[in-house]
Order: C-alpha cells, then sequence, then structure tokens
C-alpha cells in the first residue's frame, strides 16, 4: 500500500509547504539558521550541527525503513551512486557552506528569519543550479561516468542486511555523540 497523496497534487504540494515550514522552524530551534553555529563547526568550536545530522539521518532513515517494512511506501527512490560527481558535489558544497557559512536549507531558514546575508547564497544556489542544467549533458558525459555504479545501496554493494545498517549507524551515532559531549566539549563562543 503506497500514502494516498500522489506528489503532484494540490493536498501533497500543500502537505510540502507545510512540513517545510516545520522544518525550518526546527532549524531555527536547533540554532543552525545562526551563521556562528555553522561556522564554529568548521573552527571545531560548536558540534550542534554534527549533532542535528546525525539525529536527522537516524529518525529519517529509521522512520523510512519501518514505513517500507509496514507497507506505507512503494519502493526505494535511490540516485545512483556516481563516484567522481558526488565526491565534486560534496566539495562545492563544502566549500560554499564553509564560505557562506549556511547550507541550502539553514540559508533559506535564515533568509525567512530576517537575516539579510543569507540572501546571497540563495542567489548563489540559484545561479549554481542554473549553470548546472545549462552544462548537464557535459557533466554526465565526463564526470557522472566516471566511477558509475549505478542505484545501488549498501546492502547490494556488501551484502549486509539493511537492519544491521541501522544498527551500525545508531552506534556510530550514539558514538560520536558520547565523544562529542565528554571529550570535545568545545566553548561556544562566537566569532
Amino acid at each position: 500500500m503506497n500514502l494516498p497523496i500522489p506528489k503532484d497534487s494540490t493536498a501533497g504540494l500543500i502537505l510540502s509547504a507545510v512540513f517545510g515550514l516545520i522544518f525550518g522552524v526546527l532549524l531555527n530551534k536547533g540554532r543552525v539558521t545562526d551563521y556562528n553555529v555553522i561556522v564554529n563547526l568548521f573552527r571545531l568550536k560548536d558540534f550542534t550541527v554534527v549533532k542535528i545530522m546525525f539525529t536527522a539521518i537516524i529518525v529519517g532513515g529509521l522512520g523510512v525503513f519501518v514505513m517500507k517494512g509496514a507497507g506505507l511506501i512503494g519502493e526505494y527512490q535511490i540516485k545512483a551512486a556516481d563516484l567522481l560527481g558526488v565526491a565534486l558535489g560534496s566539495a562545492i558544497f563544502g566549500v560554499g557552506m564553509a564560505l557562506l557559512g549556511y547550507c541550502p536549507g539553514t540559508g533559506v531558514a535564515a533568509m525567512a528569519t530576517g537575516r539579510l546575508h543569507a540572501v546571497v547564497g540563495f542567489f548563489g544556489m540559484i545561479a549554481g543550479g542554473i549553470v548546472y542544467a545549462f552544462s548537464y549533458t557535459w557533466i554526465k558525459a565526463n564526470i557522472l561516468s566516471i566511477g558509475a555504479m549505478g542505484k545501488v545501496r549498501l546492502s547490494d554493494v556488501t551484502g549486509v542486511p539493511d537492519i544491521a545498517w541501522w544498527v551500525i549507524l545508531v552506534a556510530i551515532a550514539a558514538g560520536v555523540f558520547y565523544l562529542l559531549e565528554t571529550k570535545f566539549k568545545p566553548s561556544q563562543e562566537k566569532i
């Protein structure tokens, strides 16, 4: 059984807007719409972003796993594992985040809270999306084809079942949380 709301319906669009609003509010409550929190991650002084990301990965991943097991969603929608493309995209993303102090989600949420300097990043995202769209044919032929593994998941590549990956991921997250709270308790100073 799939969820009864088609993704291109009016109800689907309204739900997307509502969940987007909730997501933005939660980002703001988690303090990741604050430039200093993001920049201090790169300065190894504030690990709020790491904690929020691990929490989102665990909760979201387990939620999808449970919904899939309960038959509430159909097949996984898997993006192709194009290793060179992912590596280059990650590098561009990381440099942009370090320079701007926001990732796309936190940047838009920061704009909504009145932080006007985030507008620069918003227009940068739009410009980057346009450049990517116009150069996609070249990128597909010359970058995405290198290290292309197709639509695979960790369980496909390793033979380790999904549930084991979730246990491993939760253990890693718990270990990281423990280390951050006990061994690497950074100062919360502003830059």
